[in-house]
């Protein structure tokens, strides 16, 4: 194999990557034995004809796809280790020749991490976050905990109303058609949720229980279902229950029942020093991210669009990750809410941008400063996984490897350089 590498403009750089005619050659030969089974030739039972009688009767070529896979794992990885980058995305392929008895040859287009210039970065001035608790927050607190001790009443003696909880039957007709999917029975929908398309709930205030009504909306431009996507479409819709949320009073005697107070006063007391201590942990973090932010706003560095692809790419797949562990696909979340990929993406995009930019500062500082994290932190940082997994430390240990021990100790070091520059800035 033989390497040339070109440098490009905005942090990007292209191998030209030749892999000699012998290693093409095995390439070759792992492609026929992974797809030898598929090819019948008369006078040989099936997976048993030799390469070279399924070269001549195939064409040698029906084996190219899987070669060029093959050689490009086992020289990609090399390419890349010998180009002495930091490559900080996945590569753009694209060959140039592949031919028996030459080999191949091909480019892989990649982005390079970017050299970051520092701004001013110690002593730096920032608003300290506030850490006060008010009578609105504690009001706000005992909201919450007032909701979530309210009753659901059945309500027949009027109509929807906004806020109410409803089951409904529903059939979705586009011109004139009912379409897939826009058909439901007894169906919870909470008026004001704006789950439902444009103005559907909207629509429903007013209606009584057993009334069928007419629903007029338009589905969103970008919709997912691109058949319905703009188009008017008429809901038959039937109310079948009504209840409202019926509100404990907030009293002595709520307080005993919801906490182990006798007393609102004595509740609302311990409800202040509860978030007393939630917002001093957020105001510290609120400060941390201002200093940073503004250490970042100071930073110059220029980011390859291949690497904030890369970024929105793996966002994307934890979405998806976290959308999974509540039961639901990627492609029904989409279908629920009318959005595409790639809306997603592009609302991902600029936090995407932002993730790379202040990892990128970080890690400056950590260079600038020599920052270096100790055995001792990365020791308390498995005993601490440890713990939270219920695992043995050496178990974590030995699950983390060398790679995976030597991200935590990159972590840990942007963490403490997180540190340095919040204890050297002003918090006016």
């Amino acid at each position: 194999m033989s390497l040339q590498v070109e440098e490009l403009e905005k942090n990007m750089a292209k191998f030209t990557v030749e892999v000699s005619a012998e290693d093409f050659d095995k390439a070759l030969t792992a492609a026929y034995n992974k797809n030898k089974n598929r090819f019948n030739i008369p006078g040989f039972r099936k997976g048993k004809a030799p390469q070279a009688m399924v070269e001549k009767m195939y064409g040698v070529e029906v084996l190219y796809d899987d070669a060029v896979n093959e050689a490009l794992d086992a020289s990609y990885g090399k390419a890349a280790e010998e180009s002495k980058l930091e490559i900080v995305s996945r590569p753009e392929i694209s060959i140039v020749e592949v031919e028996k008895g030459k080999g191949l040859i091909y480019t892989a287009t990649v982005a390079v991490k970017p050299e970051v210039t520092l701004g001013d970065y110690k002593g730096i001035e920032v608003e300290k976050a506030s850490a006060e608790v008010t009578e609105e927050d504690i009001e706000a607190e005992l909201k919450k905990v007032q909701e979530q001790n309210s009753r659901l009443i059945t309500v027949e003696d009027r109509a929807v109303e906004d806020g109410d909880q409803t089951v409904i039957d529903f059939e979705g007709f586009v011109d004139g058609e009912a379409f897939e999917g826009g058909k439901g029975e007894d169906y919870p929908l909470t008026i004001g949720s704006h789950s439902f398309i444009d103005t559907f709930e909207e629509q429903l205030i007013g209606k009584s229980i057993g009334e069928e009504s007419d629903i007029n909306v338009t589905f969103p431009e970008e919709y997912h279902a691109k058949e319905l996507a703009n188009k008017p479409a008429l809901f038959k819709v039937t109310v079948k229950e009504i209840k409202k949320k019926e509100l404990p009073e907030l009293n002595d005697e709520f307080a005993s029942e919801v906490s182990e107070f006798e007393t609102l006063e004595e509740y609302k007391n311990s409800i202040k020093e509860t978030l007393s201590d939630k917002k001093q942990k957020d105001a510290a973090t609120e400060n941390e991210n201002r200093v940073v932010d503004k250490v970042v706003e100071g930073a110059a560095m220029e980011i390859p669009e291949a690497m904030i692809d890369e970024q929105v790419n793996n966002m994307v797949n934890d979405y998806a990750q976290r959308m999974q562990g509540q039961g639901l696909s990627l492609d029904q979340y989409m279908q629920f809410t009318g959005m595409t990929i790639e809306n997603l993406r592009e609302q991902m995009r600029p936090q995407a941008l932002k993730r790379i930019e202040t990892r990128l500062v970080l890690e400056a500082v950590v260079k600038a400063e020599s920052i270096t994290t100790s055995d001792e932190a990365v020791e308390n940082e498995i005993s601490n996984m440890a713990e939270a997994y219920k695992m043995e430390a050496d178990k974590v240990r030995e699950l983390l490897g060398e790679n995976g021990i030597s991200q935590m100790k990159e972590d840990l070091a942007v963490q403490e350089a997180v540190d340095f520059l919040v204890a050297e800035a002003k918090l006016v």
